[in-house]
């Protein structure tokens, strides 16, 4: 039977990216350097193909940017949840999600999918007035980080709606909030929201919040970048991650991208 629940991991060289075919690990993508690949790295590279996982064709400096070891190796596999799964299917899961409701411009869009997806979150939800063009400009600004874990356009509503029915907690980040971050409970599957640049959160989407976390500002102008709030949030839930379930990694790269 293939893993369960896929939990996002680098696979380095031939040797993990076969033992993850072997057991039918959820291998969501194959990143390959054509011309440094030896026989184990091309057999492993062709397996994946006929599985019918993506091999995309990459350079030098992406392996390096992307991958958590140094040097880099010619063969990554990423195995993780699965970028085309229903919304149902994504908040079922057990860690983070993310609502935009309301963003407007398609640069802070593409930051904050980026950094829900550094953060490991299952999936993000927008909520936003962009068109194809405003899209596909947030999705450059976010590396194009949806070949890596699931992005959504979506309305509020209907993702607020699966949330509840998943049994998710629905917290919103809005200057209304009376508590910092670190004073709430942050674990446990969450649906974080966060609104537009110019309103914040709609009102009919913050009535139905469970509770509201406020950063702390102590400066002239009057808030944050949305997505400077989210990679707070974000990491301070990662804080209380790790504090209850210290990590034994050492050394390397393995704590930053």
């Amino acid at each position: 039977m293939p893993e369960a629940p896929p939990v996002r991991r680098q696979l380095v060289g031939a040797a993990e990216v076969a033992a993850a075919l072997r057991r039918r690990a959820p291998l969501r993508l194959l990143l390959a350097r054509p011309g440094a690949l030896d026989p184990a790295s091309r057999a492993a590279v062709a397996r994946a193909a006929a599985a019918g996982v993506p091999v995309r064709r990459v350079t030098t400096n992406d392996l390096r940017r992307m991958c958590r070891v140094d040097p880099p190796q010619p063969l990554l596999g990423l195995l993780g949840p699965d970028p085309g799964a229903d919304a149902a299917t994504l908040l079922a899961a057990r860690g983070a999600a993310w609502l935009l409701a309301g963003v407007s411009y398609p640069g802070n869009a593409g930051f904050a999918i980026r950094t829900a997806e550094v953060s490991g979150a299952d999936a993000i939800f927008l909520d936003a007035a962009l068109g194809a063009r405003g899209r596909k400009q947030a999705l450059r600004a976010s590396m194009h980080a949806e070949r890596f874990f699931p992005v959504r356009w979506a309305k509020a509503e209907a993702v607020l709606e699966t949330a509840r029915r998943a049994g998710r907690r629905v917290l919103a980040v809005e200057d209304s909030g009376r508590r910092a971050p670190w004073e709430l409970d942050l674990m446990g599957p969450v649906l974080f929201v966060i609104g537009g640049e110019g309103r914040g959160i709609p009102a009919p989407v913050l009535r139905r919040c469970d509770d509201t976390i406020r950063i702390p500002m102590a400066g002239f102008v009057p808030s944050y970048n949305l997505q400077a709030a989210l990679a707070a949030v974000a990491v301070e839930r990662l804080r209380q991650e790790r504090k209850r379930k210290p990590t034994t990694a050492r050394g390397g790269r393995t704590g930053a991208r």
